[in-house]
């Protein structure tokens, strides 16, 4: 039998995210985020909100650390993780999500003029905008921006050898 640990959520960041760079030097990217869910009360239809711990670690903490601002709506796909430690005598623990792949999503961010380029995995030249890493696993929340990105053209711009003549519209 083979065990599952596996989350999608979409939500929106309920403060900035917190950076630092860690003694070994792996970066790592502390943040939450809160996930609406209707649910009916009698007659009444009811908001609930529900509130994620997320960290995000590797190039994905430093590339994305900085667009990941409160009010921001990501897409998440990752693993719960358990932490445990003592505080007081007593064993304490947590559940958190380890982000394999996070996906910018919506508005939130007051500053923000435009979209973000995606991000496919090795450096991020020239400053710009992550919208994506995928780590190997795809998100069915929008776009897979995986390190098999399609094949492209000199200009950066997808080739459309792969896509077919007969679309339906």
């Amino acid at each position: 039998m083979i065990d599952i640990n596996h989350v999608t959520l979409i939500g929106r960041l309920t403060r900035d995210a917190e950076y630092k760079v860690l003694s070994s030097g792996q970066a790592v990217c502390n943040f939450s985020i809160a996930v609406n869910r209707r649910r009916k009360n009698g007659d009444q239809w009811e908001d609930e909100a529900n509130y994620f711990d997320i960290v995000l670690w590797g190039k994905q903490a430093d590339s994305l650390n900085r667009y990941l601002v409160k009010g921001k709506q990501i897409g998440i796909d990752g693993e719960l993780r358990q932490d445990r430690w003592q505080q007081d005598g007593q064993n304490r623990s947590k559940v958190v999500i380890s982000a394999n792949n996070v996906q910018l999503l919506g508005g939130g961010n007051p500053g923000s003029t435009g979209s973000a380029p995606a991000y496919s995995g090795g450096a991020s030249s020239g400053g710009g905008a992550p919208s994506s890493y995928n780590g190997g696993s795809s998100f069915a929340g929008g776009g897979n921006f995986s390190q098999d990105a399609p094949d492209r053209q000199a200009d950066g711009a997808p080739s459309d050898s792969n896509f077919t003549d007969d679309i339906p519209f």
